[in-house]
């Protein structure tokens, strides 16, 4: 499994929810290739709940969206936005049963989507939820200018 670094960490786009060590109140997933997959190690907070000590459906949303812009950044070798979701709720997922691992793979790319599959499991290795996830990407040149793509190099020592 490699580690993946976060170029953006310095830019003006520093501070995602999602990813960003810099945002205190964020998510701070942190990243691993292993073959096809994108996979985080997380351990959710109790203040992320909903309903008791359940992870809170909209949080769930966020982490398989955010695995799934990973997937285009290492995979696609681009960026690109989100322009569906389709988020499954299988069983609940809770904040106090330790770390849960995120994975994403993509299913299928043309030359404007990529299609992918997320899913968050629990310590036991079950799928609690899942989703199905259309990103529009763009051209390298638009990547770079516009959403300032580092390019592929950089997420790796």
């Amino acid at each position: 499994m490699k580690k993946l670094l976060k170029p953006y960490k310095t830019s003006g786009t520093g501070k995602c929810f999602g990813c960003s060590p810099e945002n205190e109140h964020g998510l701070q997933m942190q990243f691993f290739e292993q073959d096809e997959y994108i996979i985080s190690e997380w351990e959710p907070k109790s203040h992320l709940s909903g309903f008791k000590n359940i992870l809170h459906g909209g949080i769930q949303t966020t982490i398989l969206d955010e695995i799934s812009s990973w997937v285009v950044f290492i995979k696609c070798k681009t960026a690109g936005v989100t322009t569906a979701i389709n988020a499954r709720f299988k069983s609940s997922v809770f904040t106090d049963k330790g770390k849960l691992t995120i994975r994403a793979k993509l299913i299928s790319q043309d030359r404007r989507f990529a299609n992918i599959h997320a899913e968050i499991l629990d310590t036991n290795g079950k799928v609690c939820s899942e989703a199905e996830v259309k990103y529009m990407i763009f051209p390298q040149e638009m990547a770079v200018k516009k959403f300032e793509y580092p390019g592929i190099e950089a997420f790796y020592e």
